[in-house]
């Protein structure tokens, strides 16, 4: 492969590092988007899911026949039904091993229960009608005949010897029981420690609030024998493969995955959910397209959850401050089934991610995943990234406190040192860059960290109290997966880029098209992006872990070298020169083209994509176009890192706290569009804020949910938040050609520590050293009065 660094060309308006409008911003908010519910196919039905109204029950029947009877009604489904069918279960594809080396205890679940009943929302049964309300109508017709049984919601409760089992063949409700660490090494450094640290955290639930619920279109060609869903979906190649290979069972290519516009995700829509083997299913047997789109209750009930974890944190220091080692033992909830990837946030991200920027020669993190009567919890933005990330700031802090050392200090001490990279962690990462300590200072100064004193005097003179926060961070980013990058040259004059990464909502047309016109000169006007349609890719891992724009880009730059090769043979043959006199260069507009080296005879890309595509009678050895379909192997992961400081108010009377300043310095290596990095930075710090202050799944001892509407589910609004300062320290990554190192979710993994760090110290003249999230009214004034929370 030819050298792919990017190319010297920073200065250009639309090349890499310029604050480049969104290209996709015109056509969403014109409303001329095209999300699933936007669709409608000739014929097409509607469906309804049927869920269950109890956490934990056994099936003793469902009687279908009034709701078949309900005008309008088509069919009604069971998982009778679709087990004579032949389909496949979802299933936990992570080939995790517990402590002793026997495999995880995966669970198959299928698209709707049959023998029990897991979680209040679990579907049991899918009505099929001409009209949205006529299939509302026949679910509401559905008799269910459930014994119910007692119910268990928390992932610790869930361990109790006498807890109600889920499952036969999970005895105790355990599924894993993860470790990772030396134990004796680990013992011996706490039984060496001048100062042990120790903190019960709670990571609470929370429910992946997309502006989009899930929506879907399921279609069945009878000649073809084809399936084809439409979807809202983070990539369609791995959702065909589990669509096709665990569920149908079919052959790849007779299932066709396509996604337009989406609404959000943040991991919730990376994966099959039940309604979609129905939809195809409905739509095989009826002969006719089947829709469906959930209600926000249904999401409140059914959308995979995040977080939940039950974590005692130790940290062990030695006399000078020095963090000699980390244990983590914390129960993982999983809810009840194994989502795709439920297990890895609780156990290989914590790993991953625990050590952050700091020095600690030993890691130690032991994990027993459980399940419960509550909806199944897989990644959210950040993925155990923000919870490692939060347990060791609070850590640090805290120790600050006990053993009377500035925090600052203690984390200038512990801090990889610049001249260390690359550097081996704990965890078996290798970090290749960074300046740590450096990113802090920026932070501080950027803050106005030494007026803070003044500032708290004028919060204290109004009956307020104010506390300040940091929250360093490191993120191991993109996992591992292929990545396509394909560009077409085409008869309109435009360039389109294909791949395998799919926009929710980040933007993705604008740095993908500034990466190209950087690489390979073509007028960044008249890029296009095309994602979402499976036909389209022999491989693409999706969007999530901070890894689009790492792999994308990479491909992208790869596939624009193989167009210059390609390029060069064609242009030396339009040139009637050699090929090894052909030089790729870039005119005075930053625009691509062939000039035969020492002369000024020259050809620009485009205009040779165009002769390329009319010649007549062109010679064999003439390639047949430009177009180029290539393939990025796994791209290595990278360490987004930054420093976050947070101030908050609080009012001692009522409890309530206010974010009244933030600043965030990040490394996010390489940065192709300023403006968009910094949109995404501050949606991250958002939804850390939610979790942080407002954000809670609360369940009843049945497993009602309790928080199961935006009345009594609390989101931060605009008003809750301040202006965001915003600054960039970036060591380009030296492990991708981009030189990126990712950005979606280091938001989340900063804002967390810096806000509950925040509240803290507000709440010191208390003697309150610890409180956990979501810091809600309530619990801060029953904090500041002494009783228990």
């Amino acid at each position: 492969m030819p050298d792919t660094a990017m190319p010297d060309t920073t200065r250009l308006k639309f090349g890499v590092g310029q604050p480049v409008p969104r290209n996709e911003d015109p056509v969403l908010l014109q409303g001329r988007g095209r999300y699933t519910d936007d669709i409608d196919l000739p014929g097409q039905v509607w469906a309804y899911m049927v869920r269950s109204p109890y956490a934990h029950g056994v099936i003793k029947g469902i009687d279908t026949a009034a709701a078949k009877e309900v005008p309008g009604v088509l069919g009604v489904f069971t998982g009778a039904d679709l087990a004579e069918a032949g389909y496949g279960a979802m299933r936990c594809t992570l080939p995790m091993k517990n402590r002793d080396g026997s495999p995880i205890i995966n669970i198959e679940r299928p698209a709707l229960a049959t023998d029990k009943v897991r979680f209040v929302g679990d579907p049991v049964a899918f009505v099929v009608a001409e009209t949205k309300a006529a299939a509302r109508d026949g679910a509401e017709a559905v008799y269910l005949d459930i014994d119910i049984l007692p119910a268990v919601t928390d992932a610790s409760a869930a361990a109790a010897p006498d807890a109600p089992q889920l499952y036969d063949h999970v005895p105790g409700n355990q599924v894993l029981d993860f470790h990772h660490g030396d134990s004796g090494k680990v013992a011996a450094a706490f039984a060496a420690a001048a100062h042990v640290t120790k903190l019960s955290i709670r990571n609470n639930r929370v429910v992946v609030c997309a502006m989009e619920p899930r929506s879907a279109i399921g279609e069945y060609d009878a000649e073809s024998g084809r399936y084809t869903l439409h979807v809202g979906s983070q990539g369609v190649f791995g959702l065909r493969a589990q669509m096709a290979n665990d569920i149908l069972k079919v052959p790849t290519d007779k299932v066709r995955i396509l996604t337009g516009n989406v609404g959000g995700s943040f991991g919730m829509k990376a994966s099959a959910y039940p309604e979609y083997p129905c939809l195809l299913h409905a739509a095989k047997l009826l002969g006719r397209p089947v829709k469906w789109t959930d209600e926000r209750t249904g999401s409140f009930l059914s959308d995979q959850h995040g977080r939940d974890h039950e974590v005692e944190a130790e940290l062990a220091l030695d006399a000078e401050g020095r963090a000699l080692a980390v244990r983590l033992t914390a129960f993982a909830n999983m809810g009840g089934y194994l989502a795709t990837v439920g297990p890895l946030m609780g156990t290989g991200n914590f790993v991953k991610n625990v050590q952050s920027n700091y020095a600690t020669p030993l890691i130690e993190v032991s994990t027993r995943c459980l399940v419960t009567n509550t909806t199944p919890v897989s990644a959210y933005r950040g993925a155990g990234r923000p919870e490692g990330n939060y347990f060791f700031e609070r850590l640090l802090e805290q120790a600050a406190k006990e053993t009377g050392r500035s925090a600052i200090d203690l984390r200038r001490i512990n801090h990889i040192k610049s001249d260390s990279f690359p550097f081996s962690a704990s965890t078996g990462s290798v970090y290749d860059s960074g300046d740590f300590t450096a990113v802090l200072e920026k932070a501080l100064e950027a803050a106005d960290w030494d007026g803070f004193e003044s500032r708290r005097a004028e919060s204290k003179a109004r009956g307020r109290l104010r506390g300040r926060g940091i929250g360093n961070f490191l993120e191991c980013t993109a996992p591992p997966m292929k990545e396509q990058g394909e560009i077409r040259f085409n008869e309109d004059g435009t360039v389109t880029i294909i791949t395998g990464t799919l926009d929710y909502g980040q933007g993705h047309w604008t740095p993908f098209a500034q990466v190209l016109h950087q690489s390979l000169g073509v007028p960044f006007e008249s890029i296009r992006l095309m994602q979402g349609d499976s036909d389209l890719l022999i491989a693409g891992g999706g969007t999530g872990g901070s890894k689009s724009l790492m792999a994308s880009g990479a491909a992208i730059m790869e596939a624009a070298q193989l167009v210059i090769e390609k390029g060069r043979l064609a242009a030396a043959h339009m040139l009637e020169a050699a090929v090894g006199d052909i030089e790729f260069e870039r005119d005075a507009n930053g625009l691509g083209r062939f000039a035969i080296a020492g002369t000024d005879r020259s050809i620009g890309i485009m205009d040779l994509a165009e002769r390329i595509r009319t010649a007549n009678n062109p010679p064999p050895d003439l390639p047949e176009s430009l177009n180029v379909r290539h393939v990025f192997g796994e791209a290595p992961q990278a360490y987004p890192n930054g420093c976050h400081v947070c101030e908050v108010e609080v009012d001692p009377d009522t409890g309530i706290v206010e974010v009244v300043r933030y600043v965030s310095v990040n490394d996010f290596g390489v940065i192709v569009n300023p403006l968009m990095v910094e949109g995404q930075a501050h949606g991250g710090i958002v939804q850390g804020i939610g979790q942080a202050l407002y954000e809670h799944v609360a369940y009843s001892e049945e497993g009602q949910l309790l928080s199961g509407s935006y009345q009594d589910y609390c989101l931060p609004r605009a008003g809750d938040l301040p202006n965001f300062g915003f600054e960039s320290h970036p060591s380009p990554c030296k492990t991708n050609p981009v030189g990126a190192k990712g950005c979606g979710e280091a938001g989340c993994a900063g804002s967390l520590p810096a806000v509950m760090n925040a509240l803290v110290d507000a709440l010191s003249e208390f003697g309150i050293s610890h409180i956990n999230m979501p810091a809600t009214p309530e619990r801060v004034w029953r904090a500041i009065h002494g009783m228990a929370d």
